[in-house]
């Protein structure tokens, strides 16, 4: 049976652990030693300490052990140091070879203190003695039992002398947790009444109360103080079961790569929470099996060695251990955790082309197109700076002709022209490509030989479209050309020198359709008179596009654009503006019309502009003047000081500046009329300038006049149409009477069996021979009875309006008693529909009524419905 020593009353319990400080050891107490650490320390092996065990039994068969490897514990009880040491913490446990319970401990009593006074003076003055300290009480947790167990007894000298009750109070017991600890009442004993743990509590204060049978304090109340010794419950509990470092490639021994941690809820002054790590495995064991080395206290990973290449191994799994009893495997609980550790890259393998030399075609003129493939080869981590692949043209392409992309995907570098190359002037590039990587290669590593590579690039020829030298050609020359005038020669030229071709041209866009170009040569000729105020001029420039086309295989063309300047001539005689104006019929100062004049032309063939009225006809210049007010501007006004209203068309000669001067004889309407005071016509003089006399106005009332006429007579017409209306003796006319009309519908036919039917049967016969001459069988008599016809009344040739209801009872009374008005009274047999027919038959049709029903009400409805009142109602014969 192991037992371990411990402070205070306990002798021995299971796995409690006694702590030595070994140097030269003074006992302060019979379990526990505090040594002085000595300042030159013995040679191993050197006797220290002796420890010293003595149970309640007295045995003497008990056994040593030693936490540390460093000492030993003989038999009887001498450490020795079995190397030499400066300082150190070790626990000496005590194995009983004979297993045994746990031996009651003997009974520790606690007096309530004394308080004693004695004079000091003669003056009086008394001095009070300092109370008894009382002693912590140490209880281990996680205790076996038997419950309640008893801690200490409490006892006041007064209790020969008179009955005391003992009582405890706070945290433990009548306070939460309630109940951990009581008290006999009469005796004093103190009890733990279950096991503890000192990871929820480590410490209960108590006070110890004694008071007499009334309750009156008989002692002044005692603190007792519990403290819950820790055992070793707890194993180390890492923060996260799988942690994740990393390290870059190549790094030197003893770069810290992370740290693990591990938490122990067991006391960290004591070894039950002093947590230590190690390394158990490591995965994979390359390039050797321990790459990586821990702290054992703080559990920081560091690299033990070097050789870590990430493109050998990417990442290593270490298995780390956490064990307490400062990582005595033997006494220590353990709990273990992953660690990935991850090797990072760094760019430690320049790229490598795959080949000296490529190769590619590229037709001429081609933009945008890849030409050819770069192939490279990098050990380092895809997709990474350090993988990711540049591609740097040295030389062969000065001009710029050629780009070099990354794929992203692949890291290959794809040659792209960028700009058009031309078969004539080169026919094939030779190129030299470096390549390297984003970032820079590390420390120490030096580039490639096959970074670099030959490229040769082949220009294919293929046929270029014809090319004008001057496009777009621009031209001058004076408006009003005449047809058939030679411009210029617009040719093209054809950049296949290695070619024979010839070039053919064509128009392209002549809006004014006024040039034509040779086919041969190029050379542009008019068709029309070139005009600068033509709409399809703008800003004195016209445009025309020509095409030029080869005869290669593919054909080939290529579009020019000719821009004519057109220089202005006066060829447009300028027009007077407004055409119509108002003047009051007396002259007066406001009286006047602004006039001016606009112009086709351009400067300088336009103003300043010359008005003048003719000479012809004479009255012109004797009722109107022209004043210039400015080069572009005059004032037409009266000249004599009345003039009719009315409307004159007054002549204006205008001319414009050009060399020579272009002159237009122009006519302006004004409208002389009377004026208010304001200078503004007024509405009749408005009239009257208007040209309307005596006899338009006139004519006019007269319309007027026929126009109301039209309206009376045809609102006359309608009412005697509704006169007419409501005279009809009828309520709709005659068109419109369905009556005696014959209204034909489509025929049903019989069952499935019935499809040839003859439609005569369905009809009136025509004689009563048809009817008998009929053959014996279904047949249908629907026949007029031959008695002399009902006489109906007359209609009035003019009836009155009130008659007409009269007219219809009296007609509708007559053809209810007349038995020749169809549909006739008489038996109706139609033909056989069929045996196919899915309509059932009609004969299970029973009455309704359970009894005898009077059907004499059918003699009143008239001679239509006698048949029946003969049939059912049984008439007057009966």
């Amino acid at each position: 049976m192991r037992r371990d020593i411990t402070l205070g009353r306990w002798k021995k319990y299971a796995s409690i652990s006694q702590q030595l400080h070994i140097t030269r050891c003074v006992t302060s107490s019979p379990k526990s030693y505090h040594c002085v650490p000595p300042q030159h320390p013995p040679p191993p092996p050197s006797s220290l300490s002796l420890v010293k065990f003595e149970d309640c039994k007295h045995s003497k068969a008990v056994g040593f052990e030693s936490s540390d490897p460093n000492f030993s514990v003989r038999p009887d009880g001498s450490v020795y140091a079995e190397m030499c040491w400066y300082h150190s913490l070790f626990m000496a446990v005590f194995l009983d070879k004979i297993v045994s319970e746990p031996t009651p401990l003997a009974e520790k009593v606690i007096k309530f203190p004394r308080k004693h006074q004695k004079s000091s003076s003669a003056n009086g003055l008394r001095r009070q003695k300092r109370d008894w300290v009382i002693p912590p009480i140490n209880v281990p947790e996680n205790s076996r039992g038997p419950f309640p167990q008893m801690l200490v007894r409490i006892r006041s000298d007064q209790d020969l002398e008179k009955g005391i009750r003992y009582s405890i109070t706070g945290a433990g017991a009548d306070q939460p947790p309630i109940d951990v600890y009581n008290i006999d009442p009469v005796h004093g004993k103190m009890f733990v009444t279950r096991p503890l743990d000192r990871e929820e509590r480590a410490s209960y204060h108590l006070r110890a109360h004694a008071v007499d049978m009334n309750g009156n304090k008989v002692e002044s109340p005692i603190d007792l103080y519990i403290y819950v010794i820790d055992m070793n419950d707890n194993r180390p509990e890492f923060q996260n079961q799988v942690y994740n470092g990393s390290v870059a490639e190549g790094s030197k021994p003893g770069t810290l790569v992370m740290q693990v941690t591990a938490n122990d809820s067991d006391d960290d002054t004591t070894a039950n929470g002093m947590v230590r790590y190690r390394i158990l495995s490591q995965t994979p064991h390359m390039p050797i099996p321990n790459m990586f080395t821990i702290n054992s206290e703080t559990g920081d990973i560091f690299t033990m060695a070097a050789g870590l290449d990430r493109e050998k191994v990417s990442q290593y799994i270490i298995i780390v251990q956490a064990t307490d009893m400062e990582g005595n495997l033997n006494f220590g609980l353990s709990n273990t955790a992953t660690a990935l550790i991850s090797v990072t890259d760094i760019n430690d393998n320049p790229p490598e082309l795959t080949a000296r030399t490529f190769s590619g075609e590229v037709p001429e003129n081609s933009v945008n197109v890849v030409v050819a493939n770069l192939t490279v080869i990098d050990r380092d981590q895809p997709h990474s700076p350090n993988w990711a692949a540049q591609y740097r043209i040295a030389s062969g392409d000065p001009q710029g002709h050629f780009l070099i992309r990354t794929n992203p995907i692949n890291n290959d570098g794809m040659v792209t022209v960028v700009k058009p190359v031309d078969y004539e002037q080169n026919r094939a590039f030779m190129l030299t490509v470096i390549v390297s990587n984003k970032a820079p290669l590390a420390s120490g590593i030096q580039s490639s030989l096959q970074s670099s590579a030959g490229v040769t690039i082949s220009v294919q020829d293929v046929n270029e479209s014809p090319v004008f030298p001057t496009n777009p050609k621009s031209i001058r020359f004076e408006e009003g050309v005449p047809a058939g005038t030679t411009l210029t020669v617009f040719a093209a030229q054809d950049p296949d020198l290695f070619i024979q071709q010839t070039v053919r041209y064509s128009k392209l866009s002549d809006p004014a359709n006024w040039l034509r170009i040779n086919r041969t040569n190029g050379q542009i000729t008019t068709m029309a008179v070139l005009d600068r105020e033509s709409m399809y001029v703008r800003n004195n420039i016209y445009e025309a596009t020509f095409l030029a086309a080869d005869n290669g295989s593919p054909p080939a063309s290529g579009t020019g654009t000719l821009q004519i300047h057109l220089i202005d001539v006066n060829d447009n005689a300028p027009v007077m503006m407004p055409k119509e104006a108002q003047l009051c019929e007396r002259a007066n100062p406001r009286s006047k019309v602004n006039i001016t004049a606009s112009d086709a032309d351009a400067d300088p063939h336009v103003g300043p502009f010359v008005f003048e009225l003719p000479s012809y006809p004479p009255s012109i210049r004797r009722n109107w003047t022209i004043s210039r007010i400015s080069g572009d501007y005059a004032q037409l006004r009266l000249r004599i000081p009345y003039l009719d209203a009315e409307v004159y068309d007054v002549p204006i000669i205008v001319s414009d500046s050009g060399n020579p001067p272009l002159s237009n004889r122009s006519i302006i309407k004004v409208k002389v009329c009377p004026c208010d005071d304001n200078g503004d016509c007024t509405t009749t003089g408005a009239v009257a300038a208007a040209g309307l006399g005596t006899g338009a106005i006139i004519a006019i009332l007269i319309c007027i006049i026929i126009l109301l006429i039209l309206v009376l007579v045809f609102v006359m017409w309608m009412k005697r149409r509704e006169k007419e209306r409501q005279a009809k003796p009828l309520l709709i006319d005659p068109e419109d009477d369905v009556r005696d009309n014959i209204l034909k519908y489509d025929e049903e036919g019989g069952g499935e069996e019935d499809q040839d039917y003859d439609l005569s049967q369905l009809q009136q016969p025509e004689s009563v021979e048809h009817i008998i001459s009929k053959p014996v069988g279904v047949r249908r008599v629907d026949e007029r009875p031959i008695i002399a016809e009902s006489q109906y009344p007359v209609r009035p040739s003019l009836p009155h309006p009130g008659d007409i209801g009269d007219f219809i009872n009296d007609g509708l009374r007559a053809a209810d008693n007349d038995p020749t008005a169809p549909p006739y009274d008489s038996l109706l047999v139609f033909d056989y529909e069929g045996s196919g027919s899915t309509a059932g038959s009609v004969s299970s049709l029973n009455s309704s009524s359970s009894g005898d029903q009077d059907y004499d009400y059918l003699n009143d409805w008239g001679p239509r419905f006698k048949k029946l009142a003969d049939l059912y109602g049984g008439g007057e014969d009966n």
